[in-house]
């Protein structure tokens, strides 16, 4: 049986919505279930499939921990919340936060970036083309996500606020915020310069050689692709360029940034707020509590959830092995409270 299907039987049979609701969520699941067929190849069941959540599930994927996700309520809700994850990473990374504005009652979509998520990534992450696929997905998912909320947020981690961020700029008045969380608009200025000396690019592939994507951790890649690093530096100095060209940009705008980010640069969201003309939220977390890039989106129950291999760890550097944010509730609530006003 179809699984859209399946779904839609169980909704009517228990009673959680009228059959014309129970309609338009099969035709949502449906497309989301047909975008990732043909980014995967296939799809399949998943293991432990719940009521409140459409999970596409594939034997493409390291496992299901690494499926896009649609978590919703049987229903349309007032605001539907699309959230795209960083690079070499998984939709696990946003699990916390995507749970908590599901929780407020709104429906919230979780895309899988091509590239990502996978048993064998190599051609991928080689892809000239892959910047143009990541942008492709999103504007696909963010229009299918407009069927299950009567206004529309986007947002991400890292390289998937990147992407938000250009494709913001790109349509304005279509979306109704913006929602960062360790945004990548700005990296250190030797991998910039890197990505555009000539040549550099070849040598990338060289160095990335025959990609890997076991490691200790079972929802993220053990390393960022240098190539695929090159083509998120083109996001970010699109987004640069649409801003120097004066796009409108006039949206409530949500940042979580941590000042100890030595990966993404919190200059380049401050950046982004000045240019904005409508009210900024800051979630800025103090250098002194030493939150490293990844670690702003992790709760301490998403730590353990995520099951990384401890093993005869040998990292010296401080932000090698993931670690929960101290600050991660506040962060919610500070999220939360701006999805609330807005």
């Amino acid at each position: 049986m179809n699984t859209c299907v399946f779904y839609t039987l169980i909704f009517l049979y228990l009673g959680f919505a009228p059959a014309s609701s129970a309609q338009e969520l099969e035709g949502v699941f449906n497309r989301f279930e047909q975008l990732y067929q043909t980014q995967l190849g296939s799809t399949q069941g998943c293991q432990a499939p719940s009521l409140a959540e459409f999970s596409v599930c594939s034997a493409a994927l390291r496992n299901d921990g690494n499926a896009p996700y649609i978590l919703h309520h049987n229903k349309v809700t007032e605001k539907v919340i699309v959230l795209f994850h960083g690079l070499s990473d998984s939709p696990f990374f946003l699990r916390s936060i995507a749970e908590s504005f599901h929780a407020q009652g709104y429906n919230v979509v979780v895309g899988l970036l091509p590239g990502h998520g996978l048993k064998s990534a190599d051609a991928d992450m080689e892809d000239p083309q892959l910047a143009d696929r990541w942008r492709e997905l999103v504007a696909t998912v963010v229009d299918l996500a407009s069927d299950l909320g009567q206004s529309e947020f986007i947002g991400g981690f890292s390289t998937g606020g990147a992407l938000a961020t250009e494709y913001v700029l790109q349509h304005p008045n279509k979306l109704q915020g913006l929602m960062l969380f360790s945004g990548a608009l700005r990296l250190q200025s030797k991998a910039e310069m890197l990505a555009n000396v000539w040549g550099m690019r070849w040598i990338a592939k060289q160095l990335d050689g025959d990609y890997v994507t076991e490691g200790r951790n079972p929802n993220k890649y053990p390393s960022v692709a240098t190539y695929a690093a090159f083509q998120l530096v083109d996001v970010i100095m699109s987004t640069r360029e649409l801003m120097e060209n004066n796009n409108e940009l006039n949206l409530p705008i949500f940042v979580a940034h941590s000042q100890a980010d030595a990966t993404t640069l919190i200059q380049g969201v401050k950046d982004l707020m000045a240019y904005n003309q409508g009210e900024n939220q800051f979630f800025e977390i103090p250098q002194s509590e030493n939150v490293c890039h990844a670690d702003l989106v992790i709760s301490a129950e998403q730590l353990i959830a995520m099951k990384y291999d401890m093993r005869g760890i040998e990292e010296t550097d401080s932000c090698s092995i993931p670690k929960a944010n101290p600050s991660h509730a506040q962060m919610l609530q500070a999220a939360i409270s701006y999805l609330r006003e807005h």
